[in-house]
């Protein structure tokens, strides 16, 4: 059984910790999905398009990773592109609390799609989106929380 892994998130801007658990996933699953999500309800700094066309960027080197935009319900999304698996990160017991709940309602709308949750690696653990926007937009050293590629696009961007 091939296992075709989507790994869903809004990723504005990727970070490091999304990419420790790319690169782990990439040597546990045979295809990994990034699935770089349109919330209507999020305000994001960088367009879908730019997001899509940046995480290929930075994974151009992995052959079994592909990242493309979706939007609507992960589950409808997982069933389109052939995934069997979702995988998410959990970073602090907050995290788990939603994870757990979303889980939930996958579980209830795609009862044969699994979810696997990735701790980060402890280098990485206290980093999300939200803080390198905070510390770009006051001018913070952000460079050591992304991949190089996205630290020049955040420092056009600001």
């Amino acid at each position: 059984m091939t296992n075709v892994v989507l790994y869903p998130g809004t990723f504005d801007p990727m970070t490091n910790g999304h990419l420790d658990l790319i690169v782990r996933a990439s040597t546990l699953f045979d295809e990994i999905i990034v699935g770089v999500g349109i919330n209507p309800n999020k305000k994001t700094l960088f367009s879908v398009e730019e997001r899509v066309t940046l995480m290929e960027e930075v994974l151009a080197d992995f052959e079994n990773v592909q990242v493309t935009a979706f939007s609507g319900l992960t589950t409808d999304f997982a069933t389109e592109c052939g995934a069997n698996i979702i995988l998410r990160g959990l970073r602090t017991g907050l995290d788990f609390e939603q994870e757990f709940q979303l889980n939930w309602m996958n579980h209830a709308l795609a009862p044969d799609l699994e979810t696997i949750f990735f701790a980060p690696s402890p280098e990485v653990s206290g980093i999300s989106s939200t803080l390198v926007k905070q510390v770009a937009e006051h001018k913070g050293n952000y460079a050591q929380f992304v991949p190089d590629v996205i630290a020049q696009a955040l420092s056009r961007k600001l």
